[in-house]
């Protein structure tokens, strides 16, 4: 069974809207070194309920929060959700030292990221 294992956060300011997350909910934020500009969100300790996420800069206005689902593998997921009447949005890239990534449409038209871990992905 897959389950949601991050959620990303678009902004049109990051550095707002961190000043945001970190005010109202105490959230702690940090840039990723990477190479995209990227920041990551822990919402609190490992050890309670609940998920981290990231934030970036908003590239499309119609762009929302979207959640990322951990996947075995991602090219049959892919598979599957053209199958089951889905859409790849964005096609597998590689997230270095992290894993591969796709962003895919349900059905009902919501935008999810796809995640399969892989520490070699380059």
């Amino acid at each position: 069974m897959s389950r949601i294992m991050h959620f990303e956060i678009p902004a049109d300011d990051p550095e707002r809207a961190i000043e945001f997350y970190k005010k109202v909910f105490g959230w702690q934020i940090e840039k990723w070194d990477g190479p995209i500009e990227y920041w990551l969100i822990m919402t609190g300790p490992e050890d309670e309920p609940g998920i981290d996420g990231g934030l970036a800069r908003r590239e499309d206005p119609a762009t929302s929060v979207e959640n990322t689902i951990g996947v075995e593998d991602l090219d049959a997921s892919l598979i599957d959700v053209k199958t089951h009447g889905g859409e790849i949005i964005r096609p597998k890239i590689a997230v270095p030292g992290v894993g591969w990534m796709a962003y895919i449409k349900d059905t009902e038209g919501n935008i999810f990221g796809l995640m399969e871990s892989d520490p070699g992905a380059a």
